[in-house]
């Protein structure tokens, strides 16, 4: 007999302890192999003042099981609470987070009866990394990185899954065409990775027609990969198009771990009443069954609810007179499902899950890139700076030239202001001034930025950050300024 899989389960806060009770009972029912460590995360945790919302011990759980059920939980408002989904992703480097969206028309209603879309999404950089600074009294700053190494993972496996289950195309959305340098990475890599898998098309888009095309005609994609916040605000749009929000389950995958969940939150005005629909988080279990070997449980689990829904049992929140035949409350679904195990949907399509439907991974072999030739050619020196118009400021920073630097342009929001800007620009307290070498082509020490820096702060000027400019290869590695 087959040995249980240890996972550690979160009950989580709001609608989740009921949900999470209708998801294990379905599972278990169905014959899956599990033995069940419970921690508990949320809302409570975080008022006891832990700001990560889970308590310290219950990092051994996972480090132990490296599989986690977490049902929905509550942030409490105010400052200081760290996001729990961003910080078991990041620490346990769970990169891909993989939401399909599917229709199940005409049982939930969808203006896209054909819909089939899964969105593999970054979990780790992008603006989530959540590095913010207040720069100004005008002005905050929140940093987007985009590295090769996590480009490489994410995008790999976007085309894993896809070969793995006979998936024929994969979309890339960015917005390379103004973020040249972190999407245009992204977009190379993409362009990079595709190129080595011949039998599966692909294609990219800018992220907002791509938008646009994905709530228009869904049916134009089948796997779409994105960086972090891109991936997060359209697997939503996804779920919701293709019939509900409350229907859709997500993996969080890493080498070593793996997060399982519902993509909506805990729903607290909902909490207690035995109305909330277990589907998305059941959904999310089918996903774990895949990844801890049980192809054959989830494909019972996944088969009994299509019944389910075939059925016309539903929940309040997918509910419609004349297509639906029993309204029911969580308890009474998950007893629906368990009654249809076994079972499989008659007009829609059956789930089918193999041994190797979990077997996808981000490590293949990585793009050679050697390493070009690094050169330091200016820097960008960042001001508060509340006393005048950007010609004044011109004129002030200009007396800090020296040593071979000397000031280029000023911008203001990224427009440029000095030379000859623009009365009609609005300005703030937040100035990027531009220093390169006054001789076309000379070379940039350390020491020149340091000794840079030094005059302003003689001159009495705040300095709030510096940006160092390079080339790589002699290609520019900085976005440029107009005019330049």
């Amino acid at each position: 007999m087959a040995q249980n899989v240890p996972i550690t389960v979160a009950y989580g806060d709001g609608i989740g302890p009921e949900i999470m009770d209708a998801t294990l009972k379905i599972i278990q029912a169905a014959g899956a192999r599990i033995d069940i460590e419970e921690i508990e995360v949320g809302e409570k945790v975080y008022l006891r003042g832990v700001s990560a919302g889970i308590e310290p011990s219950a990092w051994e759980s996972l480090r132990r099981t490296k599989v986690f059920l977490k049902a929905p939980i509550t942030t409490p408002q105010g400052g200081g609470y760290k996001s729990l989904n961003v910080t078991v992703r990041t620490v346990f480097g769970l990169y891909a987070n993989v939401r399909p969206s599917v229709a199940y028309y005409p049982f939930v209603d969808t203006k896209h009866p054909n819909m089939d879309v899964v969105i593999i999404r970054e979990n780790e950089e992008d603006l989530y990394s959540g590095i913010e600074y207040r720069q100004t009294h005008d002005m905050m700053e929140s940093l987007k990185l985009i590295s090769r190494p996590g480009s490489e993972k994410i995008i790999r496996y976007a085309f894993e899954y896809a070969r793995t289950n006979n998936r024929k195309k994969v979309t890339c959305f960015v917005k390379d065409n103004i973020m040249k340098q972190s999407d245009g990475l992204f977009h190379a890599v993409f362009d990079e990775i595709a190129a080595e898998y011949p039998d599966i098309v692909n294609e990219a888009w800018i992220v907002d027609i791509g938008a646009a095309k994905l709530a228009d005609t869904p049916e134009a994609f089948d796997v779409i990969v994105m960086p972090n916040l891109y991936g997060d605000i359209l697997s939503d749009v996804a779920a919701q198009i293709a019939g509900s929000v409350g229907l859709a389950g997500a993996a969080n995958i890493g080498d070593a771990c793996a997060m399982f969940e519902a993509i909506h939150g805990s729903a607290p005005r909902r909490a207690g009443q035995n109305l909330a629909n277990p589907s998305g988080l059941l959904l999310g279990a089918v996903l774990m069954l895949v990844h801890i070997g049980q192809p054959e449980i989830a494909t019972l689990v996944h088969n009994a609810w299509l019944r389910t829904l075939e059925d016309g049992v539903h929940t309040y929140d997918i509910y419609e007179e004349g297509v639906s035949k029993q309204k029911v409350g969580t308890k009474e679904f998950a007893d629906a499902v368990v009654a249809r195990i076994g079972q499989k949907p008659e007009k829609l399509k059956a789930a089918s899950y193999s041994s190797t439907a979990g077997e996808v991974s981000g490590n293949g072999k990585a793009h050679v890139q050697s390493l070009e030739k690094k050169e330091l050619v200016g820097v960008d020196v960042y001001l508060e700076w509340r006393e005048g118009t950007a010609d004044e400021l011109g004129a002030a920073v200009q007396k800090v030239n020296g040593a071979g630097l000397e000031l280029k342009r000023i911008t203001n929001r990224g427009a440029k202001v000095w030379p000859e800007g623009l009365p009609e620009t609005f300005c703030t307290d937040h100035w990027r001034c531009r220093f390169q070498p006054a001789q076309a082509n000379a070379q940039v020490s350390y020491s020149q930025v340091v000794g840079l820096l030094q005059r302003f702060a003689d001159a009495d000027f705040d300095v709030i950050k510096t940006e160092n400019l390079y080339t790589f290869d002699g290609k520019p590695a900085y976005s440029s300024i107009q005019g330049e």
